[in-house]
Order: C-alpha cells, then structure tokens, then sequence
C-alpha cells in the first residue's frame, strides 16, 4: 500500500504556495509516495500543483478533489495535461461531484441527476486525457474536440466514487476510485467488491482505491477523537458521507479517524490494505502541539 499525505485543507501553511512547495519538498524528501491536495476555497489544486511539479523531481502530485460542475471537461482536460507536461508525468487528476450545498446553494448550479452527469463528463474527460479527440454527444455536453499538449502524456484520473452508481462508472471508465470518510469494513464489503467487477466487466486494470483518513499519532486518543470530532463536523452530516459513515455503523468522522500509539496505527494501516486500498492518504489532524511531525515521522517509518 502506497502511503500520501493530504494538503491544503486544514488553512495551515501549505494552503500558501511557498508552504505547499515547502510541504512536498519535504515529504519528496522522506520518501512520501503522494501529495495530495483538497480542492476547496483556497488554492486551486491543479494550478497550485503544476507550480508543485516544477519545484519537485519524484513525489506523485493528486488532487483530492476537483468538482466537475463548475468546469467543463474540456477546461479540466487542458488543465490537467498542462499539469502534466509541467510536473514530467507525475500528475493525477481526482475528480468528484461535490455536493448540493455547494454545487446548488454555494455557486447556483443545478445537482440534478449527478450520477448522469459524471457518466457523460468521462465521456469527454476520459478520450482528451489518454491524448485522443473526445467525440460526444449527450444531455448535457455535446463536444467535438481534441488538444496538442506538448510534453504530456496520458493523465490517471480517480473519480470519488460512494454510491452504486458511481462505483460503476468509476470502475468502467476511470483509474479507480479516491474516498474519504469511509471505513474498512464498508471498503471491504462495498467499495471495492462493486468498483472492481465494473472494471473488471469494462476489460480495464484492476483499480486503484485511494483512501483519505484522518490520523494522528497521540498518547491521548480521547481527546483527540473529541477535537476531530468537532473540526469534521460537518462531514457527517453531509449525504454522501453520512452514508458511508452509516454502512460502517459508526456516529462520525472521529470514530472512522485513524488515532492511537504505533500500534494502534499500524494495525489500522494494515486492515486498509488487507481490505484492498491501494493508496493511504494521510489527513494528519494537528490536534495537539508536534502531532505533525509526530505522524509523519511514523508514516514514513511505514514506507
């Protein structure tokens, strides 16, 4: 199991461009396999990690996700391959759907049939980033379209993928699947079972199967399930999670969070890669003075 670290979602020092260079320099340095970045009201994640790929010769460079709705995919297509072309291939492009809240309160769009929606922007996404013309036409794009990107191959996309229907649509026509706030036993008995028949019965690779958790490193678990629990409420309230959170069995983020002493981590480390994650993706949680270090220092004992 490939082992990344999330940034920029917690408005620390790597929401900046200088403490995101900074940020996956080291982690570069430490033998980190992934950077991955959120995509929420700061930088933009594709932008901020072309800038990273310039900066940075090995580390892997993920966002963790980009909202299709507010791009069209041919946008997201050239965006992505210039990312590309400016990190020499080490780009990965997470894409998910968002949420009503934000797709339809937040920027006025409609949220309407999301699942379709996603089926038809592989349709033009899928074809531009394996370098090919994307001919389609469908409810919501009609596009005939192709682009000449120097120096950029073939670009991994990963869609955030919870539902059935989703799950089928990542496993048919993307990379595999890119998770947050669920659990093992929902990877074990949901995820990957569906996403990988899908790929499977699309004659596809076997997925990847990316799994963002929160973590920390603490001689005081209780305590830090209570601060995760208040930063992250809002992530078991929103539908998508919630329901993941309720396939678990649990009441929220904190009881899905990765927290303890080395062998507590480690145990849980080694159920997500025995239920088939391919890809931890560290959201280290800095609830306490030296948590950061603290945790890095153990995920990279784990490389």
């Amino acid at each position: 199991m490939r082992i990344g670290v999330m940034s920029g979602a917690t408005g620390g020092a790597d929401g900046q461009i200088d403490g995101l260079i900074a940020r996956a320099r080291d982690l570069e340095e430490r033998g980190f396999d992934t950077i991955w970045m959120a995509n929420i009201f700061g930088l933009d994640a594709i932008t901020a990690l072309a800038i990273v790929g310039r900066e940075t010769s090995r580390i892997e460079l993920g966002t963790a996700v980009v909202p299709t709705f507010p791009r069209h995919p041919t946008a997201i297509a050239q965006q992505s391959l210039t990312a590309q072309a400016a990190s020499g291939g080490r780009f990965v492009l997470g894409i998910g759907l968002s949420h009503k809240i934000v797709i339809e309160d937040m920027l006025g769009l409609s949220y309407d049939r999301p699942a379709r929606h996603m089926r038809e922007y592989m349709g033009v996404l899928g074809p531009l980033l394996r370098g090919e013309p994307a001919k389609f036409s469908g409810e919501h794009y009609r596009v005939n379209a192709a682009f000449d990107v120097p120096g950029a191959g073939p670009t991994p996309v990963v869609i955030a993928a919870l539902g059935d229907h989703m799950l089928k649509i990542a496993g048919e026509s993307s990379d595999g699947t890119i998770l947050w706030m669920t659990g093992p036993a929902t990877i074990e008995s949901h995820i990957v079972p569906k996403l990988s028949a899908a790929a499977s019965a699309a004659g596809r690779a076997a997925p990847r199967v990316v799994a963002g958790l929160p973590i920390v490193l603490t001689n005081k678990p209780e305590q830090a399930r209570e601060t995760i629990a208040s930063q992250l409420t809002m992530y078991g309230q929103l539908p998508s999670y919630r329901a993941m959170l309720d396939r678990e069995g649990v009441a929220g983020p904190a009881d899905v969070a990765i927290v303890g002493d080395e062998a507590e981590l480690g145990a849980r480390l080694d159920r997500l890669r025995d239920v088939g994650v391919t890809d931890f993706d560290a959201a280290i949680v800095p609830v306490e003075p030296g948590a950061d270090e603290r945790t890095l220092a153990f995920l990279q004992s784990r490389l």
